[in-house]
């Protein structure tokens, strides 16, 4: 068992409900590739799958922040708002992280 707690969402499916919880439509994603390249922060955006040999890793921004504990937005597809509400309760949780606040973040598009 896993100490953390994970968040998994179905990716073939995020287009069905992400327009009634976010506001705007998204077209359905081609890839998890793609997928991933819209998460909300840099250090989220990371997929892992099993592979012959172990894992690979999907890290379209890297793992630097994420080793870094650093968030930093990813203004793909994040509102202000939205990434300002997830940056404050990841920081309750986790005093130590380096969160970039919006207005200092040129983010990755």
């Amino acid at each position: 068992t896993l100490s953390a707690r994970l968040d998994v969402k179905n990716q073939a499916r995020v287009h069905l409900w992400y327009e009634r919880r976010f506001g705007c439509a998204i077209v359905p994603y081609r890839s998890s590739v793609a997928a991933i390249a819209t998460f909300p922060t840099t250090a989220t955006a990371i997929g892992v799958r099993p592979i012959p040999r172990g894992l690979e890793v999907y890290a379209p921004f890297g793992l630097g922040d994420l080793r870094a504990g650093i968030v930093r937005a990813n203004r793909t597809l994040v509102s202000e708002a939205d990434y300002t509400a997830k940056v404050a309760r990841w920081a309750a949780n986790w005093p130590g992280l380096k969160v970039q606040p919006w207005c200092e973040n040129p983010g990755a598009r």
